[in-house]
């Protein structure tokens, strides 16, 4: 470019002419695709080129698809999520702690609009609630963290009775589950009542906590679910149970004081 300015005289300032702005070179394509999706909202791309081509338009389909993404026309592609077929497991309870934990998810919206998630974690034995974890976000490697908290104090359950989320199905919940030989139940997808003790649990912590007040923090709602649980565990009656508490109708070890102080009070 150089060479060729100076060989004529040229000065290169002159002879430079900025490039054309691509809105204003595409500007009959945008146009043609704007008036296009107006009259048809719900069509792709290739019925609205093809309509382009029946009314004359001469531009190839590679100018067309590169504009028509530049303006974010392209409608999202809905997928189905592949679930892995699952073998139905036999909702078995007996009345032995750490024969099979159940783990579920919940979700509730603080008064300020922001969601929180909600881990609830229940011994089938004795229908004893082990923990209400929550947070703005709860991935697997905080699933975790939780069973190793309630392993350290309770001891290592045999089994976990699960859904197929993503927290679940992840590879490092499934390998800790295999370091310390926990089995894990999987649901068949679509059916919650294979998991229907966790199931029940969390219509209680619902109707009794989460429906009858608002929370402006995690911090609020900790401190309720808290107190609920202890109140769930020591003191209400489980009609499932004879009309005692899970620690009342199977105490654990560590709790048994505790449980027969609530019966005596």
């Amino acid at each position: 470019m150089q060479r060729a300015c100076r060989v004529v005289r040229l000065s290169r300032a002159a002879f430079y002419q900025p490039p054309v702005p691509t809105s204003r070179r595409d500007a009959a394509v945008i146009a043609a695709l704007t008036d296009a999706v107006a009259r048809y909202p719900r069509w792709g791309f290739w019925k609205l080129f093809d309509r382009l081509r029946v009314e004359g338009r001469p531009w190839n389909h590679k100018h067309v698809h590169r504009v028509y993404c530049a303006l974010r026309l392209n409608l999202p592609r809905r997928t189905t999520r592949r679930v892995p077929r699952r073998i139905r497991q036999p909702l078995a309870a007996p009345p032995v702690l750490n024969q099979t934990w159940a783990l579920d998810f919940m979700t509730e919206t603080l008064y300020d609009g922001r969601r929180v998630r909600l881990l609830t974690v229940m011994d089938e034995g004795n229908r004893e609630g082990l923990e209400i974890a929550m947070g703005l976000s709860l991935p697997s490697r905080r699933v975790i963290r939780i069973l190793d908290e309630l392993v350290a104090v309770h001891g290592r359950p045999s089994a976990v009775r699960v859904d197929n989320g993503p927290e679940f199905t992840a590879q490092s919940f499934v390998d800790w589950c295999t370091e310390h030989g926990v089995a894990i139940h999987y649901i068949q997808p679509g059916k919650p009542d294979q998991n229907a003790y966790i199931e029940r649990f969390n219509r209680s912590y619902r109707t009794e906590v989460l429906n009858a007040h608002l929370f402006e923090s995690v911090a609020e709602l900790q401190a309720l679910s808290s107190t609920w649980l202890r109140i769930y565990n020591g003191e209400r009656p489980h009609d499932s149970l004879g009309r005692v508490p899970p620690l009342t109708f199977l105490p654990r070890p560590s709790s048994a004081g505790q449980s027969l102080f609530a019966v005596s009070t």
